[in-house]
């Protein structure tokens, strides 16, 4: 049976924005890239460096890259290369030479990137390296954000948010399913009122690789939380072949579910009650349903919502998700994995930190 981790850890960075003023807005923030094997870094590059950018895009710039490796991590080196090759062409001849920005310079070591950056983004796929990573990172008091997930165990993720406090560093990390409008807009929705309940359901990969085993399920879970909120008590999961279906319980008597789809058709989506009425959600990268009719032919907001939380944060907003609710979602996987060894069981999420 898998021991439940109690790790207490006081941790006083709920408060914490980004150390770049308003005095620095005349330049671009700059920032770099902490390991590219993850599509999302060349994705955010096109956001940030987009000689059009307006609103919340105005005033980023993607300044250096380091294309660091996992060759623990299967076809790390080849994706690497591949988003290296699409990063550098980002802009390269653009109609108008007065748009022309300059490419991502790509450099050999971590010191090297802090040297050309204000603020860092890690999106490297394997997250063992994640804490390492990080270290460096927030020790050289750069504001962080950790592509999902934060780290593979429970211990690393309070490792991570323990220096970010001890450094006064700010760091956070979510699924980029969490800022889907279909999925953020269903807290309010009008068709719903008071969300009551919700049950989620998205893919939950069987053949993951061992670095992603613990988190598998984390897209629909931040899924669950942006609808319902953080304060799970405890969690039941039953594994199947077919399924794995996780019911959490909030302090409050809520109830919601994740249903990982493990075989046929996969749609990330969810359920939502409230006490006005009963709604599916928008599906991901879509808007949210007006009568019960999701739209499709919206504009797509696939990466675009996490997109606008990152840029804000790096122009000095605070963490659009606490350490608090990241590290309930570890404690809810770490109990998740103690139920399943116990057929079922309800098991009470450990506390894996205290917030002051």
């Amino acid at each position: 049976m898998i021991r439940l981790l109690t790790l207490c850890v006081t941790i006083a960075v709920w408060g914490i924005v980004c150390p770049i003023t308003a005095a620095q807005a005349a330049d671009p923030v700059r920032i770099g890239v902490l390991g590219m094997d993850n599509y999302q870094a060349v994705e955010y590059v096109q956001m940030f460096n987009n000689p059009k950018a307006e609103g919340d895009f105005a005033g980023l710039r993607v300044t250096a890259a380091y294309p660091v490796t996992s060759p623990d991590y299967p076809k790390s080196a080849e994706l690497t290369e591949m988003w290296k090759a699409q990063m550098l062409n980002i802009n390269k001849n653009p109609a108008d030479p007065k748009t022309a920005i300059p490419q991502v310079e790509m450099v050999t070591s971590i010191d090297e990137l802090l040297k050309r950056c204000d603020a860092v983004m890690i999106f490297s796929l394997d997250a063992r390296l994640h804490l390492t990573q990080a270290t460096a990172v927030l020790k050289a008091g750069k504001p962080l954000y950790i592509g999902r997930p934060l780290a593979t165990t429970a211990e690393d993720a309070v490792a991570i948010f323990k220096l970010s406090a001890e450094t006064k560093v700010p760091c956070w990390s979510c699924s980029q399913h969490r800022f889907s409008p279909g999925f953020s807009g269903m807290r309010d929705h009008a068709e719903v009122g008071k969300v009551l309940g919700c049950d989620v359901y998205g893919g939950f990969d069987v053949n993951a690789v061992e670095a992603d085993k613990s988190t598998r399920g984390l897209h629909s879970i931040e899924t669950l939380y942006t609808i319902m909120g953080p304060g799970v008590v405890k969690v039941s999961c039953t594994s199947t072949p077919n399924v794995e279906l996780m019911t959490a319980v909030w302090s409050d008597g809520r109830v919601g579910t994740f249903r990982g789809v493990k075989q046929g058709a996969v749609k990330y989506s969810a359920t939502v009650f409230g006490d006005k009425g009963v709604s599916t959600a928008g599906i991901y990268g879509h808007g949210i349903p007006v009568n019960g009719i999701v739209p499709t032919n919206d504009k797509y907001m696939g990466y675009g919502g996490l997109g606008i939380q990152m840029a804000k944060f790096f122009k000095g907003g605070p963490v659009p998700v606490t350490p608090a609710e990241t590290l309930e979602i570890h404690a809810l996987f770490v109990a998740a994995d103690a139920s399943r060894a116990q057929n079922g069981a309800f098991v009470p999420l450990p506390k894996l930190a205290a917030a002051k």
